[in-house]
């Protein structure tokens, strides 16, 4: 899976992944200090699904219509110790292959998926 991890996901959550064969770009590490735009964008013209703990992506897709056909995911996740987080963020997304088209929140123990609305890119 191409994936596009937020400047807040944790590098080990981001290890992970890779560890999982998934084509993952960090921000934090390849465009520090990129506005919630621009990583939207970039996402887009990468063909990536975002992964983030922020919430404000559902409102760039929802209220200002910004695409993000690609998919976003929002991480809604508590736990004790950075590798507990690692686990249940890799295996929220493995669970599901149809992220690109959707707004989703993974928790814990559930997934939930809204349909984003369709916009040019």
């Amino acid at each position: 899976m191409r994936i596009l991890a937020n400047e807040n996901i944790p590098g080990e959550t981001v290890h992970a992944l890779r560890q999982r064969g998934h084509d993952v770009a960090w921000v934090r590490t390849e465009a520090p200090g990129s506005s919630d735009r621009e990583v939207l964008q970039r996402a887009q013209a990468e063909g990536r699904i975002v992964i983030t703990f922020d919430k404000d992506f559902g409102e760039l897709a929802f209220r200002f219509g910004l695409s993000a056909s690609s998919g976003v995911v929002l991480l809604r996740i508590r736990a004790p110790d950075p590798a507990t987080m690692a686990r249940i963020a890799v295996a929220g997304i493995e669970a599901r292959t149809d992220w690109p088209g959707h707004f989703s929140v993974v928790g814990a123990s559930r997934i939930r998926m809204v349909p984003l609305p369709q916009r040019a890119t």
